[in-house]
């Protein structure tokens, strides 16, 4: 036969036979959360279109408010329904799982964001601008920093109302993340979540070109990581023949039913195997800011605008780390032995490494961005305990930690002087005798980041150090403590700085926030009290939602 008729006759099956293509099977109902936002995010792109501009803001911040505001109602109805329990299952042809730690982390997303939002929309830190309110973003991000166009932007009054919908397409990319049940779908919604951020990065109204210079490191090290996973995602699809999470892990067990010759060729390969998950887990630790890979991390939260940085910090880790989690549970629980030495190195060096150099550092951002290195290593103690007890501290944590976060930016964006931000140490000497209640919130946040009884971060570490110690890490456990202790010298240094030392004559002031920065800092002050205090509900609901789909 030859070449056209075999064709031809395929075509004529084809024909034959319609219902042989199967019609894609989407449960709409629990994708709801993903859809809502994304949905809004066009309808924010339209905003930008279609209405004039004095109109944009308020449209903006209603969509965004309202959307995720939906969205977390919507996890909270799948939760309700027992998606996270009994119900938990695999949606959209493979490509999403629908469980326990897919819905607890969407929940923290939605909820990081909407107080995220509130920071964003804050128009009454900077001084007025030629009459016109103004917010932490650049009047025209097109235009050249220091540049004519850019003059007559401010001039004109204009504010860069695009970072809603960029918002909201970067969260709807973490949503996707932490539940994608297959290396395709997760690489697309790394994309979806890191490109909105890398552009966010640049937008600083104050100090245009640090901001610039910030999203260009985070834009090359983000495409190196990328291009390391997509590699590792080839690797493995090499290995095992298919891209889907339980596909992988069954060739991995040894688990295959149907062996066909080219997977038999490919199975006794271990090298694809451990190279590709090795280069998985690079792009992964990366986005949680992991040492090595963590070398973007001070740059870009110094030079990025500090509601960004904020939004960055905390949603950015909970999306990553609940990628990694099911990547480690999931996919490669057959490789245990391979990759529990290597995430104790990444583990120890990050712990000492991010505490270490945080002692070193004079600006505030900078501090907070060399924390957030030590606090990934302590989340690794719990993502290495490899029990069920693991799963559920790490969700707590990243819970407890990503409102201390968000509270600690938000303060920082009070403290200002001429040139904007005042970020540097030495200016927030005596801020307590200025300034007592701001003083008093950020300490705080500091006591929470350095792990002190009544705070959320204690319950956090607690929980993240029991299971790593009953999971068999007791020497990692020893070194998470000695860390600890290097990180409560520097945050309590800073207390010391803010009450007990004479205030500058030059020193910066205080500003007013309007309701929205000042709702933020509150919500993050009670989740954090709250958690401290009374974590056990907390800690319940995260044991509950700590069971993977297969």
């Amino acid at each position: 036969m030859t070449h056209a008729a075999t064709v031809h006759s395929l075509w004529t099956t084809a024909a034959a036979a319609p219902d042989k293509i199967p019609s894609p099977d989407i449960e709409y109902g629990q994708l709801s959360p993903t859809l809502i936002v994304l949905g809004a995010a066009i309808v924010g792109v339209l905003i930008e279109a279609f209405l004039p501009r004095r109109q944009r803001y308020a449209a903006q911040l209603f969509v965004s408010v309202v959307a995720l505001a939906a969205a977390f109602a919507a996890v909270i109805g799948l939760a309700a329904g027992d998606y996270g329990t009994s119900k938990a299952r695999v949606a959209a042809m493979g490509a999403i799982a629908v469980d326990g730690p897919a819905l607890f982390l969407q929940g923290t997303i939605l909820l990081v964001a909407l107080v995220a939002v509130f920071t964003f929309a804050e128009r009454r830190l900077d001084p007025v601008a030629h009459g016109n309110r103004v917010d932490s973003f650049a009047a025209q991000a097109a235009a050249v920093p220091g540049g004519d166009a850019e003059k007559a932007a401010v001039k004109a009054g204009f504010t860069t109302t695009e970072v809603f919908p960029l918002v909201l397409f970067a969260v709807g990319g973490m949503l996707v993340f932490p539940s994608a049940n297959d290396l395709l779908t997760l690489f697309v919604a790394l994309e979806v979540f890191s490109l909105p951020l890398y552009v966010l990065c640049a937008l600083a109204r104050r100090h245009r070109m640090l901001s610039q210079e910030a999203a260009v490191k985070y834009f090359l090290l983000g495409a190196f990581s990328s291009a390391f996973l997509l590699f590792g995602i080839a690797l493995l699809y090499g290995y095992a023949g298919t891209v889907t999470y339980a596909g992988i892990a069954d060739v991995v067990d040894g688990q295959v039913r149907n062996v066909t010759p080219a997977l038999a060729g490919t199975m006794s390969n271990d090298a694809l195997l451990l190279i590709g998950g090795a280069m998985v887990l690079m792009g992964l630790l990366f986005k949680i800011g992991a040492v090595p890979f963590h070398m973007w991390t001070p740059d870009v939260y110094q030079g990025a605008p500090t509601p960004v940085t904020g939004f960055m910090a905390a949603a950015t880790k909970v999306a990553a780390f609940g990628a990694l989690l099911r990547l480690l549970y999931v996919v490669l629980p057959g490789l245990r032995w391979d990759w529990r030495p290597v995430m104790w190195g990444v583990a120890i060096v990050t712990m000492l490494g991010g505490a270490i150099v945080a002692v070193t550092q004079t600006d505030v951002k900078r501090l907070l961005a060399y924390s957030s290195i030590a606090h990934a290593g302590f989340i690794l103690a719990g993502v290495i305990a490899t029990t069920p007890e693991g799963i559920s501290s790490v969700l707590f944590y990243l819970a407890a930690y990503s409102f201390v976060t968000l509270g600690a930016f938000a303060v920082v964006t009070l403290v200002r002087d001429a040139g904007g931000e005042a970020t540097h140490l030495s200016k927030w000497a005596g801020l307590g005798r200025r300034s007592p209640l701001v003083a008093a919130v950020f300490a705080v946040f500091l006591l929470a980041f350095a792990g002190i009884p009544l705070t959320s971060g204690f319950a956090g570490k607690f929980a993240v150090f029991k299971a790593a110690a009953d999971g068999g890490a007791g020497a990692l456990v020893v070194i998470g403590v000695i860390s600890s202790a290097i990180a409560a010298f520097f945050y309590i240094r800073v207390i010391v700085l803010m009450f007990f030392s004479e205030p500058r004559t030059d020193g910066p002031s205080v500003a007013v926030p309007s309701p929205l920065t000042s709702s933020a800092i509150a919500i993050g002050v009670a989740v954090t009290l709250v958690l401290g205090v009374a974590p056990q509900y907390f800690l319940d609901l995260a044991s509950q939602a700590g069971v993977f789909v297969r």
